[in-house]
């Protein structure tokens, strides 16, 4: 079978304290690769890891590469990405959460796509409730923001063209949050992403998520990434809402008061002023990614 793409493959695992299930997902997506046919490297970026994870990952046969203290998994993929070879870069976390199984069809669109993603919709789907609302919650504003379907904001198994992601970079954080930020960096770009169901396992080892924190700067972190691409999403419907207050206040005013009050000119020129914010915001915007600079 002719491999699914022709290009060298770069795989980047970001490990922090994995020493547990770190060999498993080095062997499951050494065998995937392998079956592909496609040429392939395999680089595990060892975070400052407290345990025997850089231990375990030099003996596997693999890239190692150490950050000397925890800088975080967004700053770990990157450090991945750069030393990369490969035009393309497959990412997948140390945990053994996502099946190796997945990887064909990420390979067999990888040529099509600027990214494809292994969105956790299969049948067999290991999330905490808290996170699973979070996650909902979170997936409708993007949808919404990006005016794209995203059935998984921030799986930590996709490919994507190296050149692709790290255009991004300047806007990417070192946190969890990277891979939320490089899907909507991608949609509001107008990038190409593909989307595969995949199965999603429970983790080996202690997760690393702060679900109240990590929520809240999920949260920020979309409404500032669609304000970098498209901030009349955000200014607009606020500045329609204030329009809707002054609407009413001046009729109160009108017909109840029969006066003009200073809370209702106020609310004319927020609204006023928070369109023209938003309106220049999306000029700028345009203008940068035209080229126009």
């Amino acid at each position: 079978m002719p491999p699914a793409t022709s290009a060298k493959i770069s795989v980047v695992i970001p490990a922090y304290n994995e020493e547990s299930g770190l060999a498993d997902v080095v062997r499951g997506l050494r065998a995937s690769m392998e079956s592909s046919g496609c040429p392939f490297e395999i680089i595990v970026v060892d975070d400052g890891s407290r345990d025997h994870t850089p231990e375990v990952a030099r003996g596997l046969g693999v890239t190692v590469v150490t950050h000397t203290k925890n800088r975080g998994y967004g700053a770990a993929l990157k450090t991945g990405i750069r030393a990369a070879t490969g035009d393309q870069v497959l990412i997948c976390d140390g945990d053994g959460t996502y099946p190796p199984e997945s990887i064909p069809e990420l390979l067999a669109r990888a040529d099509a796509y600027d990214m494809v993603v292994a969105a956790r919709t299969g049948p067999s789907v290991e999330i905490p409730i808290f996170r699973k609302l979070a996650k909902g919650i979170l997936r409708r504003l993007a949808i919404y923001l990006s005016e794209s379907e995203i059935p998984d904001l921030n799986s930590g198994l996709r490919i994507f063209r190296k050149e692709s992601a790290m255009s991004h970079f300047p806007i990417l954080p070192a946190g969890f949050s990277f891979t939320t930020t490089i899907t909507l960096a991608m949609l509001c770009n107008e990038g190409s992403v593909s989307y595969v169901p995949c199965n999603y396992n429970k983790r080996r080892g202690q997760s690393k998520i702060r679900p109240l924190r990590d929520t809240v700067n999920f949260l920020i972190l979309i409404l500032r990434t669609v304000l970098y691409f498209n901030p009349l999403k955000i200014f607009l419907p606020v500045s329609l809402a204030i329009g809707a207050m002054f609407v009413a206040s001046l009729a109160y005013d009108l017909f109840v008061l029969r006066d003009l009050t200073e809370k209702t000119l106020i609310l004319l020129f927020g609204a006023a002023q928070i369109l023209a914010i938003g309106v220049i915001a999306d000029l700028i915007t345009k203008r940068f990614y035209s080229g126009g600079r």
